[in-house]
Formats: C-alpha cells, sequence, structure tokens
C-alpha cells in the first residue's frame, strides 16, 4: 500500500470486514485507570467538574450501542464537537480528564468505548495481553463506523456537528490520521505519537502513511523523539509523504520526549513537552474551525 491509494480503494479496504450484529460485551466504562498502568504516578493530573456536565452516554452503533464518556460545558450550547480517542487502556480515567480538559476549554468532548465488542481492557495487568486478546482484533472499519455513529449523536444530543475534531492518543493517534481519511464532516485531527507505518492485515488494512495524499481535514502530528516504538525514519517518511501531496497537515516533533508523553499517570509523561503540545493541539483546532 502506497500514499497513491485512491480514495475508492481507501474506502473498500476499510470496509472489508464488515460489521455484524453481536453482543455488546462492555456495557459500561470503567472506573479509575486501566489495571495495566497501576500504581499511577503522584504527578497525575485531575480536572474537576465544576461548570461541566460530565459522565457516561450510550451511543447507538451500526450494530447495537457502545459506552461512551462526554464532558461538555453545563452552560448552554451548542458546543463545538471533539472526538478523543483512546489510547490501548481503553477509556479509562486518563481519557475522561482529557475529555474534561477540553470541555474546560468549551467544547463538547466525547470518547467512544471502541472496543466495546471485543472486551473489557481495563482488567489486564498486562499490556502485552491487551494487544493480544483485544485491540488486535478490532476492525478499522468498526472504529470508523462507530465515530460517524459517535458525531450523529453529538448533533441529535446539543453539539454542534458541523465544527468537529478529532484527537488520539497511541493506538488512538494512528485512528485519528485514517479518520482524517475517511470522514467528510471532520475540520481537523490532532495525533499523538500514533504510528504511521505497519504491517498491514484483514483487520487493519492501511497506515497513515497510506492516506498521506487522502486527508479530507488537516492532521497535526505530535510525536517524540526520543519514542522507542516509532522512530524518526517513519516520522521522516510520513512528513515526506505530507509535502509531496502538498498537504496542509504537519508533524511537530519534541526532540527529548518519549512515546506517551502526555500521558501524566505514567513515567513517559514529560510536562513542558506535554503543555506546549496541548496548547497546539488547541491552536491548531482554533486555526481550522472547530473552536
Amino acid at each position: 500500500m502506497t500514499a497513491s491509494t485512491d480514495s475508492a480503494e481507501l474506502a473498500g479496504l476499510l470496509q472489508k470486514t464488515p460489521l455484524t450484529r453481536r453482543t455488546v460485551l462492555v456495557s459500561t466504562l470503567s472506573v479509575g485507570f486501566a489495571a495495566a498502568v497501576q500504581p499511577v504516578t503522584a504527578q497525575t493530573l485531575t480536572t474537576d467538574t465544576n461548570g461541566l456536565d460530565a459522565g457516561e452516554v450510550k451511543i447507538p452503533t451500526a450494530d447495537g450501542e457502545i459506552p461512551a464518556y462526554r464532558a461538555k460545558p453545563a452552560a448552554a450550547g451548542p458546543h463545538a464537537t471533539v472526538l478523543v480517542v483512546q489510547e490501548i487502556f481503553g477509556v479509562h480515567e486518563h481519557i475522561k480528564d482529557v475529555c474534561r480538559r477540553f470541555a474546560k476549554q468549551g467544547y463538547c468532548a466525547i470518547a467512544p468505548e471502541l472496543y466495546a465488542r471485543q472486551g473489557d481492557v481495563s482488567k489486564y495487568t498486562d499490556y502485552r495481553d491487551i494487544m493480544s486478546n483485544v485491540v488486535s482484533k478490532v476492525p478499522d472499519a468498526q472504529v470508523m463506523s462507530d465515530l460517524d455513529a459517535t458525531v450523529r449523536w453529538a448533533d441529535k444530543n446539543g453539539a454542534d456537528a458541523k465544527r468537529v475534531g478529532v484527537t488520539g492518543f497511541c493506538w488512538g493517534g494512528r485512528i485519528v490520521w485514517l479518520y482524517a481519511a475517511h470522514s467528510k464532516d471532520l475540520k481537523a485531527g490532532v495525533a499523538w505519537y500514533g504510528r504511521l507505518l505497519g504491517t498491514a492485515n484483514e483487520l487493519q488494512p492501511i497506515y497513515p502513511i497510506d492516506v498521506a495524499a487522502k486527508l479530507k481535514a488537516p492532521v497535526l502530528g505530535l510525536y517524540g523523539g526520543k519514542d522507542d516504538g516509532i522512530p524518526m525514519t517513519d516520522v521522516e517518511k510520513m512528513q515526506a509523504a505530507l509535502a509531496a501531496a502538498k498537504s496542509p497537515s504537519k508533524i511537530v516533533v519534541f526532540p527529548d520526549a518519549p512515546h506517551g508523553f502526555n500521558a501524566d499517570y505514567r513515567p513517559s509523561y514529560r510536562p513542558d513537552a506535554a503543555k506546549d503540545a496541548w496548547q497546539q493541539c488547541l491552536a491548531w483546532f482554533q486555526k481550522h474551525g472547530v473552536a
């Protein structure tokens, strides 16, 4: 697969594994932090709900419903919509807190549990088991459909579906790039250290490098220069593909930051890089009409 793949082919690949009606395994969100990240560090940030309407909601999907965390200002809207795409640990407390941070900025932020059909990752104590038992079984087509469903839900529940942004972390960072190539309604995306290249398979048939020339919305990539899992050679290849496509998307590299530098509950957290990246994220959404 290359960046020259056309939109019709990409759409076909993402629908290669159709959604089928199945039992939703996860009917409610986990409480607190995922077991695999315990104990959380003392520097963990907690955003209060003062002035917010925050809590679990249910998103109707193509084959049932999935739980999601929604945070928005308590004041009347409609508020611009930000989809928050989880790390491999699911919609645990950190992702909920990110939603509250966006809500404090005036957004309606929604994090759907995108592994709901494949299992509850919050109880696993080893991230490798999460990857092999759950995450590897999540089809990209399912994720794209669920994010579309979340936008429809937002539109029917007081949010502004004409001002939609998406952001995601690690596993969710890759999804941001793919969703920006998939959705005609998206204004902008911000991808935090998501994989750019990889080995395609039936459920995950494409990677961001394949859609660099087909993005329907501009994406800001936020990457760490000392990321052990995403080498700078991959970042440079993606930057070259974006440049060749004359894309308005761009990648910012924080030279001394590792993977997960925004994850304040883990030792990988780098406060300076995280704060800078957060401001760039907000500015990107403002610039491209999400705010």
